[in-house]
């Protein structure tokens, strides 16, 4: 295992009815700023809850921070912080609107532009706190220091890293009324958020592959029943736990990351628009088979733990194992290719001249190239 520093402050607070508890974790004696997105809150309850245990408190309302939040929103909350002298910021909704939030807080502090921010995080001074009420599970960032950040103007997309939420609260309750296809993207984003953290080397720590492999297990057991919209607690209490520790850093201590199918689904997102969850599935069949020689043990090894696969020569295998990994994600009603989404080759140039322009590298060996990224979209045509 490799060294490692390990700490996540986050109170986390799940259960049904658990969004009273707002009266009790949030600071009497500061004026809150409370984000939402689209108003999705307002049909299933959330709004109201939050609205009556902020009974007594200080506070405002922004609305409007989107999927795969934009920098231009996000600057109108920024000056809503300054003018108004917010002391805290509580972020109501799915991921995208505590990752805007996280930047928010951030921003709020400083002169310099949002979005300077995000391109040069050595501007980062300190943040307002901030803490959250979760609805969609997926990103994990109710328990991390990450958040991922669009700029309409440029069409581009990227990673900042702030401070950890002061506390969240999950009620899986909150997810009864999500539709079938964000609940498949949600259980795509979490899967693939836990292989970038495991399809690595093997034997650099067995309990963090165990526990990997465990939350593998637990997405696609539960898979069937999270999109038959039965709205069984457990099983939803199951997979909103699932995308919390998927990415709040415990099934990463001490072993090596990839982080490839993000950086590269970031890009289709950013020039098409496309959901996030949705751009890593067609992604990562492309990662596996390019890099299936550096990766052939641990692919070998998912394949045997999570799909049950254990005959074969190891190409055998390897290919049985990226075949189940995406008809995994098919039986989750998602396409795997881009041309089921009528993106085409301009795209695909598009996004390989950015890599070619930034000289970036990916992977946990810092080896995939714009070239390797070519290859990884071509054959996911």
């Amino acid at each position: 295992m490799n060294n490692f520093i390990f700490q996540n402050p986050t109170k986390l607070i799940f259960g049904e009815g658990q969004i009273a508890r707002l009266s009790k974790e949030l600071p009497k004696d500061k004026r809150i700023l409370v984000t939402f997105g689209g108003g999705s809150v307002k049909h299933n309850g959330v709004y109201d809850q939050v609205v009556a245990a902020l009974s007594g408190f200080d506070f405002l309302e922004f609305w409007g921070i989107e999927p795969n939040p934009k920098v231009e929103t996000l600057r109108k909350a920024v000056e809503v912080c300054k003018r108004e002298n917010i002391g805290f910021l509580l972020a109501v909704g799915g991921g995208s609107v505590l990752d805007g939030t996280k930047l928010i807080a951030a921003a709020a502090v400083i002169e310099e532009d949002a979005w300077d921010l995000v391109l040069h995080p050595e501007l980062l001074r300190g943040n307002i706190p901030f803490a959250s009420v979760m609805t969609l599970p997926a990103t994990g960032s109710e328990m991390n220091r990450g958040c991922v950040i669009s700029n309409l103007a440029t069409g581009e997309k990227y990673a900042f890293y702030n401070t950890y939420p002061t506390f969240s609260i999950l009620d899986p309750t909150t997810t009864f009324s999500l539709p079938t296809f964000q609940r498949a993207c949600g259980l795509a984003d979490t899967f693939v958020h836990v292989i970038e953290q495991y399809l690595t080397t093997t034997g650099i720590s067995p309990l963090m592959d165990r526990w990997a492999e465990g939350i593998f297990q637990t997405i696609v057991e539960i898979a069937p029943k999270v999109l038959s919209e039965e709205n069984d607690y457990n099983t939803m209490a199951d997979f909103m736990l699932s995308a919390t520790m998927g990415l709040n850093g415990f099934v990463g201590m001490g072993v090596p990351q990839d982080w490839s199918t993000h950086r590269i689904g970031h890009e289709i997102t950013a020039l098409c628009g496309t959901t996030h969850g949705q751009t890593l599935v067609i992604v990562l069949p492309g990662v596996m088979n390019e890099l299936r020689e550096q990766k052939a043990s641990k692919i070998v090894q998912m394949g045997e733990r999570v799909w049950g696969i254990t005959d074969g020569t190891i190409d055998e295998r390897i290919d049985r194992t990226i075949a189940a990994t995406e008809e995994f994600f098919r039986s989750l009603g998602l396409a795997t290719r881009l041309s089921e989404l009528g993106i085409g080759e301009d795209v695909v140039e598009a996004i390989v001249a950015r890599f070619r322009e930034r000289g970036t590298l990916l992977g946990e060996q810092l080896n995939i190239d714009y070239k390797l990224v070519d290859a990884i979209l071509r054959q996911r045509m």
